[in-house]
Parts: structure tokens; sequence; C-alpha cells
């Protein structure tokens, strides 16, 4: 066993439960020091009641998805309640870590104003009239410093209201168009849609699933294709999920593949199974090659590829390819995972479709970056990237495409596209990254 691994991960979680029980006991005392100054006692006294039931609820939330794993999906009730949660704990969460950042400037400055004040010669105490006017509090800066905490504090709830009421459920087609190594004549302009990262459960329900097919038909593609985390646990219908996937159709069929969340859920033989009874293929290390206007092409599909087994050493992401990557029509390859990325193009595989990342479901921009979560697991947040094929992936750096045609593709390059998927893990909301249907065009590199 790996013990500096399983150490990392302990340290990791503990630092995170660490943080939101502190977030909690911020809140707590927020609420009691506040309604504190309230003439009304009866208003005092139900505001706290609230904020109490407001906490039951929540325990009330984790013991389901506890019980969710065991006894079935969740009910009207338990989805409920774990949306409510899941938006609580979020938007608390962040509120705390933002307004212990302006007390943290308030400290610092504070410092840096007092020590720049040159002390008064011990020799000659001073009374409060001779005390220097720098060492008066200023009212102007308390009250700046005091609404920005109100502000922090007030920001990541009316954010997660947004993005869980509006964005979370704004679907968006996005165009695409891939210039692709090794394409035969016949197979340009082909056209591929793509979803990903369902998560049917609490957050997502069969209702929003359908609209989302609905509007994949809509687009006519040639090619439909599913890559992975139909749902979130165990306990979520994944045949209800997947009956819904069963009315998405095109010319060349519907194919797939299984991402981590199915691995978690133990559900990998369960979504193969329904698959095909619903008519569709899901590719685990397997392949196909499909033939479009007279042109073949490859297609594979994997499991969710782990980049480390259980005990926290290295594996070897995409191995065993050998029988399934055809050297005379070009390849695409279905991994949940983005990070296989670098492989696939050392295997010389034309292009990629994966997902995973959600696009990390909150995106901030600040000085033309980029900041969001999805960092943390992946280089390959969303969108369509490029690395130079059959090369080894330790001496090539990656580079990334704008979601439209570029003016000078590499002619002998492997292409990703990462989709930013439907739904969502953990809160329940996106900002900045709506969620994404692609529609993908194969060019002529």
């Amino acid at each position: 066993m790996n013990w500096g691994w399983l150490l990392l991960r302990i340290g990791i979680g503990l630092t995170v439960l660490t943080t939101i029980f502190l977030s909690q006991r911020f809140w707590y005392r927020a609420v009691w020091r506040t309604t504190g100054r309230w003439r009304s006692g009866w208003l005092r006294i139900a505001a706290r009641l609230l904020y109490c039931l407001a906490l039951a609820l929540i325990v009330l939330a984790i013991a389901g998805g506890f019980r969710m794993g065991r006894h079935g999906h969740l009910n009207r009730r338990d989805a409920a309640l774990a949306m409510f949660s899941g938006l609580w704990l979020s938007s608390a969460f962040f509120a705390f870590l933002f307004v212990e950042v302006v007390h943290g400037a308030e400290r610092i400055w504070n410092w840096l104003r007092n020590s720049s004040i040159p002390k008064a010669e011990n020799s000659a105490p001073q009374s409060d009239a001779l005390v220097p006017v720098e060492r008066v509090a200023d009212p102007s800066r308390r009250y700046f410093f005091r609404t920005a905490s109100v502000l922090a504090g007030a920001t990541p709830f009316f954010s997660t209201m947004y993005g869980f009421a509006a964005e979370r459920l704004n679907y968006q087609v996005r165009r695409v168009e891939i210039p692709m190594a090794n394409l035969p004549p016949a197979l340009d302009g082909m056209q591929i849609a793509q979803i990903s990262d369902i998560h049917l459960s609490g957050y997502m329900s069969r209702l929003d699933v359908r609209r989302a097919v609905d509007m994949t038909n809509e687009l006519g593609a040639d090619l439909t294709v599913v890559t992975g985390d139909f749902i979130t646990g165990s306990g979520d219908p994944i045949a209800d999920c997947i009956e819904e996937v069963g009315r998405l159709h095109s010319p060349l069929g519907v194919w797939g593949c299984n991402g981590n969340h199915e691995i978690y859920a133990k559900a990998e033989d369960t979504a193969q199974h329904l698959f095909a009874q619903g008519g569709m293929k899901l590719l685990r290390q397997e392949n196909a090659q499909l033939t479009f206007r007279g042109a073949q092409f490859n297609l594979i599909g994997v499991d969710y590829q782990r980049e480390r087994n259980l005990d926290g050493h290295r594996t070897q992401v995409l191995a065993n390819m050998d029988g399934l990557i055809r050297r005379d029509m070009p390849n695409i390859l279905l991994s949940h995972n983005p990070n296989s990325f670098n492989r696939a193009a050392e295997l010389g595989i034309e292009l990629s479709l994966a997902g995973h990342t959600h696009g990390g479901q909150i995106q901030v921009e600040i000085l033309d970056h980029r900041l969001t979560p999805a960092r943390f697991i992946s280089d390959y947040i969303a969108g369509l990237f490029q690395r130079p094929l059959l090369k080894p992936s330790s001496e090539i750096l990656v580079s990334r495409e704008p979601d439209a045609p570029t003016s000078n593709p590499q002619l002998h390059a492997a292409r990703l596209y990462v989709n930013r998927g439907l739904g969502t893990v953990g809160a329940p909301v996106r900002l900045g990254v709506p969620p994404e249907i692609s529609l993908l065009v194969l060019r002529r590199a």
C-alpha cells in the first residue's frame, strides 16, 4: 500500500471536513449574534428556530444520502432535501471563505498601517488628547471593510441561487469543426452529436434528460455518442436514464462508454445490458468499424481510465489497446476521462471524445485567466485540444484550439474534445459553464 498517497487523501478529506465545520460554526455564531441585537423577542426566537430547522433538514438529507445507497433511489422529498442541503453547504462554504479573505485583508492593512507609524519616545508619555491622529480609528475604513464583508458573504448565496435556478438547466448547443488527421474525403463534414455526464439523480430529473435528448435529436447528426456518467450514486435509477437515452437516434447509431460514477455505483454491466436492450451499444474495451458515404472509420470505447489504483500507485491508461486501433482508417475514441488523451495521441488515435470535468461547473475569469475547480483534476477542462500524433507524451506540450475552425491546423495532430456535460455533482449549480450538447463536424486537416 502507498502510505503517502493514503495520508494525502486522508489529509485532503480532513481539510475539507474541517473547513465545512468551521463555515457552519461561523454562520451559527453570526445568526445568534445578529438576532441577539433584535428588540423583538418573538422575532429573534422565530429566526433561530428557522435556522435550527434548516440545519436539521441538512442532517436528514445527509442521512438520506447514506440510506439511498442501500435502499433505492431518492423519492421527491429526499431529492428536495438533498438539493437544499447541497445549495446551503456550498454557498455557506464559499461565503465563509470569502468573508475570511476580507478579514485577513483587514488584518494585514491594520498591521501595515500600524507598523508605518513611529512609536512615541518612552520618556514622553502621551495623554489621550496627544495621541497621533493616525492612531485614531478611521470610520471610513471600518465602514469599507464591514461593507466588503457583507458583500463577500452575500455574493455566494445569490450566485448559487442564480446558478441553480437559471444556468444549471440552460442547455446550449456548441457546434465545433474539428480538423482530423488521415480523414478520407468521404468523411469530411460528418457530424457527431455528443452528450456526457447526465448524472440522473436528485439534482437532474428524467424530464430534464428528455429535453436534452430531444434537443440532440433535432441536430440530425450522423452519429450520436454518450461519454459516461449516466448516474451519480448506486441508488440512482440508471434504468430510467438509459431509457431516455434510448430515445436518441442517428443513421450510424447511438454508442457510449462508462464513466467513473458507473464504477462507483458498480453499474458497468447494468449499463451495458440496458444499452443493448435499447438498441444501442456500450463499448467496453471494444471497437467497431462504421461506414459513412462508403468510407470507414474505427470507433473505440473504454471504461473509465483510472490514473491511480486504490493503493495510490500510477497505472497505465489505455492498456492493451493494440488489437483495437486500426492503421488503415481513422480512429475515434470514447473515453470518459480526458486525461487519457496523452496516451491516445501517443498510440496514434486521431480523435478522442471525453467529458468528466463538467467544465468545472463554476468558472471565474480574472485578469484573462479562467479559474475553475476542474484544474485540480485535469489539464483538459473543456473544448478542443491537440497534440502531435505518435509522439511520447512526456516530450510534447499540449496546445488548446478555439472551439472553431483553426486557420493553421497541424496536419499530423491528434485532437481531443471535452464536453462540458449536462448534469452536476456536489452542488446543483453552474456558473459560467452552461450544460452542453456538442455537434462536432469532422474536417480534413
